[in-house]
């Protein structure tokens, strides 16, 4: 599901001549494009879809729709890392090899296939 979701603009700069900000959704920050909305200011809110600020909000709706977002766990849905819901999912602790063993942050090395006939 992609939702708009209500953020706080945190600051504004320029990425290859397109107007960018850093927006907060309730503690996730992301990078969004403000071409829709040029005359948007840091501190002001907007509701966002897949990267773009296409609306501005006034705090107290954003505020009350982040709430009802979060406690319906859209929030997650919608941030969260797609590895970890499907490990989540299929009912692993982790979707990381060596997540809490003596390799944790380590990558899984790949298995060796041997040929027929070869040692």
């Amino acid at each position: 599901m992609c939702l708009a979701v209500p953020g706080r603009v945190l600051d504004i700069g320029e990425k290859d001549g397109t107007r960018m900000a850093t927006v907060d959704f309730g503690g996730v920050q992301k990078e969004v494009c403000l071409e829709y909305l040029p005359d948007l200011q840091v501190g002001e809110y907007a509701i966002v879809h897949v990267g773009f600020a296409l609306q501005r909000l006034d705090e107290e709706s954003a505020r009350q729709t982040l709430a009802l977002f979060e406690e319906l766990g859209m929030l997650q849905e919608e941030f969260a890392d797609p590895w970890e819901q499907a490990a989540v999912q299929a009912g692993a602790d982790s979707p990381w090899p060596f997540a809490d063993g003596p390799f944790a942050g380590e990558a899984a090395a790949p298995q060796q296939v041997q040929e027929e006939g070869r040692p």
